[in-house]
């Protein structure tokens, strides 16, 4: 039988998994960043400088920003000097991170799409390897740890931003029923799309536990791995080493 693996609250194939959430961000791509805005109340940018600021980009290093979409990090990280490559399976998230790099003048930035489970990208290449709500969309999230293991040079650090569960008494329940009942109002509202919204909400819900991440990311080899939860664990900062 056919290897299943989560799509929000559903088990589908595998091999079907990348297609499905391809087509999902490919509907969303040209509204995905008024979306990110309107689900969070604009605390999604405050997120992302956090955690910018906590992967410290210096001037001339390598990054890999994967699943950076349409350039939110790596325009933060371009801006301190790194030499970002901006890497995505999805190509219309790409092409809207094109455009938005054309508008700023930003021409620096190396756009490169690729799957997180099989980096084409050579061994002990990068810096640092950043991922910003895109790792949960992964179907074997254990392979692109490998991979992101893989591509960075030894003392490259991984740091990835991810919703978790957060685990404050009450606001839990609060964020629950947003979540599930509005957040696809507004996706319908705002894009056109209730169900690429259902889904990216059911995402979060079936994306393992802090603890249990963490784990994941030292069995893919790092080391020195660390976990900052925000607002309780509703987002968090993971991090780890290659040493």
């Amino acid at each position: 039988m056919s290897e299943t693996v989560s799509f929000g609250y559903e088990e589908v194939a595998a091999e079907e998994k990348a297609g499905k959430v391809g087509a999902i961000f490919s509907n969303v791509a040209r509204k995905y960043d008024i979306m990110n805005d309107a689900m969070s109340a604009g605390m999604h940018r405050v997120w992302k400088d956090d955690f910018v600021r906590r992967v410290k980009p210096r001037a001339g290093e390598q990054i890999l920003d994967m699943a950076g979409g349409t350039g939110d990090i790596a325009f933060r990280m371009e801006a301190k000097g790194a030499v970002v490559t901006v890497s995505d399976i999805n190509q219309d998230m790409l092409d809207v991170g094109i455009e938005r790099a054309m508008e700023r003048g930003i021409d620096t930035l190396v756009w490169s799409r690729q799957n997180a489970e099989e980096l084409t990208f050579p061994d002990r290449h990068f810096d640092a390897y950043t991922i910003a709500f895109g790792i949960r969309n992964v179907t074997h999230i254990d392979k692109a740890l490998l991979e992101a293991h893989r591509v960075l040079k030894y003392g490259g650090r991984f740091f990835c931003l991810e919703f978790s569960t957060t685990e404050w008494p009450g606001f839990k329940e609060v964020y629950d029923a947003y979540s599930h009942k509005l957040v696809p109002k507004l996706g319908k509202m705002i894009a056109g799309d209730a169900d690429s919204y259902r889904y990216l909400i059911e995402s979060i819900r079936r994306f393992p536990p802090m603890p249990e991440f963490e784990g994941m990311i030292r069995a893919a080899g790092f080391k020195h791995t660390r976990v900052e939860p925000i607002l309780g664990g509703l987002v968090a900062i993971h991090s780890g080493w290659k040493v």
